[in-house]
């Protein structure tokens, strides 16, 4: 099973985003989206921003989370 981790762009440059996740912060690659841009929300896997989501999906992302743990 593949887990995805929802966060926060805070900020973006040259193919990297530094990223927030329930208070804890990270850069991931940032090459696969296009017009990336702090604020908004994103679904990571493997150290990779992979999909923009809304803040509703990175919610219920966290949500379902808590469930899980």
């Amino acid at each position: 099973m593949c887990v995805g981790l929802s966060a926060r762009v805070v900020r973006v440059e040259e193919g990297t985003a530094l990223i927030d996740a329930s208070g804890a912060q990270r850069e991931v690659s940032a090459g696969v989206l296009d017009d990336l841009e702090p604020g908004d929300f994103v679904m990571v896997h493997a150290g990779v921003a992979i999909a923009k989501i809304t803040e509703d999906d990175a919610q219920e992302a966290d949500e379902v989370m808590e469930d899980l743990l």
